[in-house]
């Protein structure tokens, strides 16, 4: 055998070694670690998302100005709304930025958190998550049909001012009184202004024509 067959028949081993495995071989091997074998026992363990049920949502950092009917006109869009509401202060009527909308369907609630999460609206920047069924607080939607009804702290202070004394109770507010007047001529005298307050007069008894609030004010 000369040289060059030699050459041609080291050039074939070296091709057979090197060559893909044919169909049906290597079949008693194991995948090496990491292989495409792993990964497909890994997806077949990994456990399916449970299904959502989740129907509320929670939006924080809500504007100024963005308020109940403001919230179901935006949020209508995506689909049908069930209650929503805004958490506000009990005096004040002032809206706390923050609220909860409830849908009718699951997957629109889902498609909203997606969505509106990080959304842009009047320069502040809405922070929408869903809440699960078993965090829904049980008084969340107490009163909601009716609506937010503001306090009347003007009614409440007329009643509590035309309410009828005691003759204790009506001779504290004379003291009161007195004491409040020592002290303004005091002020005024310290202050070197030349003036004469006319004397109070009081009586330690109620007075049958006490001065109480316009009932229009």
């Amino acid at each position: 055998m000369g040289m060059r067959d030699k050459k041609r028949n080291q050039k074939r081993v070296l091709a057979r070694r090197t060559a893909a495995p044919r169909s049906g071989e290597g079949k008693d091997f194991l995948p090496l670690e990491g292989g495409p074998g792993k990964r497909i026992r890994k997806q077949l363990q990994q456990p399916e998302e449970p299904e959502n049920t989740a129907t509320v949502v929670y939006i924080g950092h809500i504007p100024h100005g963005f308020y109940e009917d403001q919230m179901q006109g935006f949020f209508k869009q995506f689909g049908d709304i069930k209650r929503l509401r805004i958490a506000r202060n009990r005096k004040t009527g002032k809206s706390k930025h923050y609220g909860f909308v409830e849908f009718e369907s699951p997957a629109v609630a889902k498609i909203v958190a997606d969505e509106m999460n990080n959304y842009l609206l009047f320069e502040h920047t809405l922070r929408v998550t869903l809440v699960p069924p078993e965090k829904v607080h049980p008084k969340l939607w107490k009163g909601v049909r009716r609506g937010f009804i503001p306090v009347d702290h003007v009614a409440i202070e007329r009643k509590r001012h035309n309410k009828e004394k005691t003759t204790e109770e009506h001779k504290k507010m004379v003291e009161g009184i007195v004491k409040r007047d020592e002290k303004r001529r005091k002020r005024i005298k310290a202050a070197g202004i030349d003036y004469e307050c006319p004397a109070l007069i009081g009586s330690a008894q109620p007075s049958a024509k006490r001065i109480k609030f316009d009932e229009e004010h």
